[in-house]
């Protein structure tokens, strides 16, 4: 979901995204966050790169990262930030299909939840390299706020939301 887009709730329960859309005024919804997924540096196996530190990955490695609009871009850019450095960012990518897609055939690093490429992982073609710490993509159940809201939605979001 774009989150730039204006968009009006019509008739809907709930609906999931990794992303939370813009509230205007008079908006009727709420965001529920329902899970979290840990993102990480992934690439081919290669042992010379397997006992580097991040810094050292984030600054020398080319990266293929997800577009600056991503949740996980913009917690990746303040990382980066954070540690001081100015990564060689080769590819820029809209959707995680994609990214698992470049991933398998890039040589450097991708910037990626592992569950993405989970298929991967478990052949060898491609191995986690490093964790990067504090950085997830968030997932939320998205829904109206109704007079009568649909009871099953209790049995699905998380209490205290």
């Amino acid at each position: 979901m774009n989150c730039s887009i204006a968009w009006k709730p019509i008739n809907w329960d709930v609906v999931l995204s990794n992303a939370v859309p813009l509230r205007e005024a008079g908006t009727r919804w709420v965001a529920h966050a329902i899970d979290t997924q840990a993102v990480s540096l992934i690439g081919h196996p290669v042992p010379a790169r397997g006992h580097l530190p991040l810094e050292v990955l984030l600054a020398n490695e080319p990266l293929v990262v997800p577009a600056p609009e991503s949740s996980i871009r913009s917690g990746f850019d303040a990382l980066v930030s954070r540690l001081g450095l100015r990564p060689h960012i080769v590819a820029e990518v809209d959707d995680m299909a994609m990214l698992r897609l470049v991933a398998r055939e890039h040589r450097g690093l991708a910037v990626v939840p592992p569950i993405v490429v989970k298929d991967e992982l478990d052949a060898g073609w491609l191995v986690e390299v490093a964790a990067l710490p504090g950085l997830v993509e968030t997932f939320f159940a998205l829904t109206l706020v109704r007079r009568f809201p649909n009871p099953l939605l209790n049995l699905l979001l998380p209490a205290g939301d």
